[in-house]
């Protein structure tokens, strides 16, 4: 206790900082003119993980609306064998 009050009496700044992320704007929502669709890859590659997990709406910044279509298109792809369900395999 001695130690930190020390230090608050010699003037110096605590060690505690904090970390703001900037709000995430859905890009579905800015840009009306990007379709959601389970053909385009390259658009459903950037939701999805390297492992084949979906990416959540506080990693990508889509609104909630938006997130279901992609979710479900990408499931979509998956079944059609467009994108894999999981990875290329065990590393060991």
């Amino acid at each position: 206790m001695e130690y930190n009050r020390e230090r608050s009496e010699e003037g110096q700044q605590g060690g505690e900082r904090r970390f703001y992320s900037r709000p995430k704007i859905c890009a579905f929502c800015s840009d009306k003119n990007i379709v959601i669709d389970y053909k385009l890859m390259d658009l459903l590659k950037r939701y999805v993980t390297e492992e084949g997990k979906i990416r959540p709406r506080r990693q990508t910044g889509t609104c909630a609306l938006h997130q279901r279509v992609l979710a479900t298109e990408i499931k979509k792809a998956r079944h059609i064998a467009l994108l894999p369900f999981v990875s290329g395999g065990r590393e060991d």
